[in-house]
């Protein structure tokens, strides 16, 4: 096996795209090093990016935010600027693992593990954010619920690399909230999550809204039908039902040692309903 460490992302694609055998990406190594240890996988080449100064940067910019696909969840959660414009991106973000996982997991590896069940993609995904590819062919950027395809599988062609993920800049009267539900109080695998973002108007209608699931389906969801069902309303009993009745029928989910299929359903809608008020909340609702 070799380990590489190159400084620029020309020479991380090249690595990767020349690469005939196996070859992963190093960011925080929290999964890819527990799968390289228990012999699931066995790379040919590890290209670790944390060399690669635009990898290792927040950014804030005239239109949101550019975090780098190395940064840590440690340091997202004292970045007090962030923080203020997503805290439920940083709050899922920050469900990653222990305090000392923290100091090396990513976003962006949770983004590339695919998990159906991970925690910062439903809030990246709720959030509108976007990532930043490199490759051979130059850069491209695409919309982060394109990046999984399946379990363990993204859309990421080879010699490509993630750079940086995108967040928007917020408009007035915004706010955002992840909520998860696992079977023990910490530490533990998401037998749902939902992401919900909204902006309201002076009147405190929605006026804007997106809406997320986490591991009710092989990869996270993005539900149109239920950020339909909120906007346009003070979220109102009957809205919140429509949002919670959205999100459980866009659930297909598995029955597995976690949970059935009809508990997975059920929870999806309940976690809408709480994760809308709290976005709300921070929005300046009522």
């Amino acid at each position: 096996m070799r380990y590489e460490r190159p400084t620029t992302l020309q020479a991380a694609s090249q690595l990767l795209a020349k690469e005939k055998g196996l070859a992963y990406v190093l960011a925080g190594g929290t999964d890819l090093l527990v799968r390289l240890r228990t012999g699931f996988i066995e790379p040919d080449l590890i290209v670790d990016i944390k060399r690669i100064a635009s990898t290792r940067t927040i950014a804030k910019t005239a239109t949101g935010f550019k975090i780098g696909a190395a940064v840590t969840g440690a340091e997202l959660g004292e970045n007090a600027a962030l923080k203020k414009a997503w805290p439920g991106v940083v709050e899922a973000a920050n469900l990653i693992g222990s305090k000392q996982v923290q100091g090396r997991a990513t976003m962006t590896g949770n983004l590339c593990n695919a998990s159906p069940a991970a925690d910062s993609v439903p809030a990246l995904v709720a959030a509108g954010a976007k990532v930043v590819i490199a490759g051979p062919k130059g850069k491209r950027t695409i919309p982060v619920e394109q990046v999984p395809v399946g379990p363990g599988k993204t859309s990421l062609k080879k010699g490509e690399i993630i750079e940086a993920i995108l967040l928007p800049k917020r408009p007035a009267k915004s706010g955002d909230a992840y909520l998860r539900f696992i079977p023990r109080t910490e530490m533990d695998i998401a037998v749902v999550g939902v992401g919900v973002s909204l902006t309201l108007d002076a009147k405190g209608v929605v006026k804007d809204a997106r809406v997320s699931l986490g591991a009710v389906a092989p990869t996270v969801l993005l539900v149109p039908a239920a950020a339909k069902a909120i906007i346009g309303t003070k979220l109102d009993a009957k809205a919140m039902d429509a949002l919670a009745a959205a999100c459980s029928a866009a659930c297909k989910p598995i029955d597995d040692k976690r949970g059935t299929k009809d508990y997975r359903i059920k929870v999806a809608g309940v976690l809408a309903k709480r994760a809308a008020k709290i976005a709300q909340q921070r929005a300046g609702g009522k």
